[in-house]
């Protein structure tokens, strides 16, 4: 199942954030799979798709960073799927 992870860096700094994914890597429980990430041109905010059959998966990967980051996970399907469980022909 596919997630978009919408994270909200504390204090609108992302610098802790990289600092620690350079010291630490992603942190990321086995069964949570990172696919890609985009972030604001202000550095506030990052949007990542994230793939996990588990949505517990999230709970032990967002403990690693809820003091630097706020988090938003919200399942998601791909437009072609969205358009074969819409199409009514």
């Amino acid at each position: 199942m596919l997630f978009m992870v919408i994270e909200n860096f504390m204090n609108r700094d992302p610098q802790p954030v990289y600092s620690r994914l350079a010291e630490k890597g992603r942190m990321m429980p086995e069964g949570l799979t990172y696919i890609n990430s985009w972030i604001s041109e202000d550095f506030s905010t990052c949007w990542q798709v994230m793939e996990t059959d588990k949505i517990e998966n999230f709970e032990a990967w967002t403990r690693n960073w809820d003091d630097l980051v706020e988090f938003e996970i919200v399942p998601v399907m791909t437009s072609a799927e969205a358009r074969a469980k819409t199409d009514r022909s």
